[in-house]
């Protein structure tokens, strides 16, 4: 561990962390462009294979950003997707990006550093940043915006340059290191440990701006909720966002290990798919009749169909969602975990007046309401699962096959599980228990 780390994990004040240099190199887990060609007509594509922990040359900083040093990381699907080289590889992202010229040349590498979320300590500001400083304990959002583009001022999410850090961009968090724009930043949740804070912006904040935010379904009280991956990271939040919002969530998962973690949740409804056969309809007959099944199951619940279809597993499902949604009704989608291309019968939608709504990520405004919630205890972490960096490769490979439940965390810089709560008066209140929930039974 460099002078600079050491002095970071030893809670060293700022003075100190302005004095130690910063590394000329640090470690990352990273994919190297060479590898691109190595999946090439093979049925499993093994993200173990692929992912490399070792050390990348440290990058020039930008007067827009900030150096933190990352105690925690998590495991999102674009780490999977990244590691897999699909559905193309992210040097092409990186490539398109360096072309800007200026400091997003540094971005065009032979390796990638991955990773979408962080939890870390600053240790060094650009000559334009003006809200942060050296020391400040924080999380990292996941997006990028360009904030001289107009369309930013309306909505970040709208703007064309708006990128996925650690997957449209370079130096991301699954690293010792990572270099972030200052508008990425949050104040960490001073309750949560380092691992637990890193865990929450990506998936909470989508699943805050498709089910919450104006730009979303806009979930009332007494909404029927219809949770694809109930126990993932995104439907894991959506859970209780919908709770708290005083609707009515009804989860699916795939196995009765998580429907008991569901229910441990709060979810009024769980629905175990394997039990009853629903998913991976391959024609529109089959997936009529599965949305017929889900359909009168639902009912029989709750006495009516649901308003919202929250959906981000995509092909397999999105079928079904369109279907089973009631008159007026609304799907959401952020993503397409099991497949791009989605088939529907459009009947149901346009004879029916629904909605389908595309969502992606969020704006900074929608992440900061979003860490205000965790922060009231409104939310608590997913987190079922910590690896060190040095196993990250199987971390990633753990959400690959889908046999993770929650949120699967990395321990970057930070020494141990359970190192980073500042405010343990605030933790005793909100309880060890509902902030753990999916640890004690990972």
């Amino acid at each position: 561990m460099d002078p600079l780390a050491e002095a970071v994990v030893s809670g060293a004040p700022p003075e100190v962390l302005e004095r130690r240099p910063v590394p000329r190199e640090y470690v990352a887990a990273h994919l190297r462009s060479e590898d691109t060609a190595m999946f090439a007509g093979v049925e499993d594509k093994d993200v173990r294979k692929s992912l490399r922990v070792g050390r990348v040359p440290m990058p020039e900083l930008a007067p827009d950003e900030v150096l933190v040093a990352v105690m925690a990381s998590a495991v999102n699907y674009n780490s999977v997707w990244s590691a897999m080289f699909e559905p193309l590889p992210t040097f092409d992202f990186l490539r398109r990006f360096g072309r800007e010229g200026g400091y997003a040349a540094r971005h065009d590498q032979p390796y990638h550093v991955l990773g979408s979320d962080a939890a870390g300590v600053i240790v060094r500001t650009g000559a334009g940043v003006r809200r942060w400083r050296v020391g400040d304990h924080v999380v990292a959002t996941c997006v990028q915006v360009d904030d001289q583009e107009p369309a930013t001022h309306a909505d970040g999410m709208l703007g064309a340059g708006q990128r996925a850090w650690g997957f449209e961009t370079n130096f991301g968090g699954l690293a010792h290191y990572a270099v972030v724009r200052a508008s990425q930043l949050l104040t960490k949740p001073a309750h949560l440990t380092w691992e637990e804070a890193a865990s929450n912006m990506l998936t909470a904040s989508t699943s805050y701006r498709m089910l919450i935010s104006e730009r979303g379904a806009r979930v009332k009280l007494g909404d029927v909720v219809l949770i694809w991956g109930a126990t993932g990271g995104l439907g894991a939040f959506a859970v209780q966002l919908v709770k708290n919002a005083g609707g009515i969530p009804v989860g699916v998962v795939g196995s009765e290990h998580k429907a008991r973690l569901l229910r441990r949740l709060g979810c009024d409804v769980v629905i175990n798919r394997s039990e009853i056969g629903i998913g991976g309809a391959s024609t529109p007959e089959q997936t009529i009749e599965q949305g017929k099944r889900l359909g009168r199951l639902i009912r029989a619940e709750v006495g009516e169909d649901p308003h919202i279809a929250f959906d981000y597993v995509g092909r397999s499902t999105f079928g079904i969602s369109v279907f089973v949604v009631r008159r007026g009704g609304t799907v959401v989608t952020c993503g397409s975990s099991t497949g791009y291309r989605h088939e529907y019968d459009n009947r149901y939608l346009w004879m029916n007046l629904k909605r389908i709504i595309g969502s992606h990520a969020a704006n900074l405004q929608e992440q900061a309401e979003c860490s205000r919630l965790f922060r009231l205890g409104k939310l608590v972490p997913v987190l079922s699962t910590v690896y060190p960096l040095a196993e990250v490769g199987e971390a990633v490979r753990l959400v690959q096959r889908n046999a993770h439940i929650g949120k699967v965390g990395v321990r970057c810089l930070a020494p141990r599980d359970g190192t980073g709560v500042t405010d343990p008066g605030l933790r005793a209140r909100i309880g060890e228990e509902r902030i753990t929930a999916l640890r004690s039974d990972a």
